[in-house]
């Protein structure tokens, strides 16, 4: 058995030591808190309706941009959905969103399949709920969905 009031000594002692990189933490925490509740119903309502609607991502338009700008913002994009990722998953045990700013570092960073997870993720009912209520209140159409490559996502509204 542990000695539970040694382990909470030791855990005051760290926290003691390590001011600047609790601080530090918090302030990452907080930063992201805010950020993600600005910016999650912006972009859930500039989405186009149509975005999950097809079977493969469609063309970016920063494709058409100086070669070297292009692997600056790719790289940029992913540094920071990188760094949101790791927030996120600090934010497990700090205060914070901690989940939805992974599922937001995770949709900022490039790997494959992004695009299927992502679909996958907004057809489970709850989100799409969510996702079609924050347009509504804008004045904005719901989400459509493939729905002949899922027969399943008819019954989900």
């Amino acid at each position: 058995m542990t000695d539970i009031p040694a382990i909470v000594n030791n855990l005051l002692n760290w926290m003691q030591n390590n001011r600047i990189l609790l601080l530090i933490f918090a302030v990452i925490s907080a930063v992201t808190f805010v950020g993600t509740l600005i910016a999650t119903p912006i972009l859930i309502v500039r989405l186009p309706a149509d975005y999950f609607a097809h079977q493969g991502r469609r063309r970016k338009p920063w494709l058409q941009l100086h070669p070297l700008l292009r692997v600056v913002m790719l790289l940029g994009k992913n540094m920071l959905g990188v760094i949101l990722l790791l927030a996120g998953v600090m934010m497990l045990v700090l205060p914070g969103q901690g989940i939805l700013t992974i599922l937001i570092g995770m949709t900022l960073i490039d790997f494959p399949g992004k695009f299927r997870l992502e679909r996958w993720v907004v057809k489970r009912q709850p989100v799409r709920r969510s996702i079609n209520w924050l347009r509504f209140r804008a004045g904005r159409p719901a989400l459509e969905l493939d729905t002949a490559s899922d027969p399943a996502v008819g019954r989900i509204l």
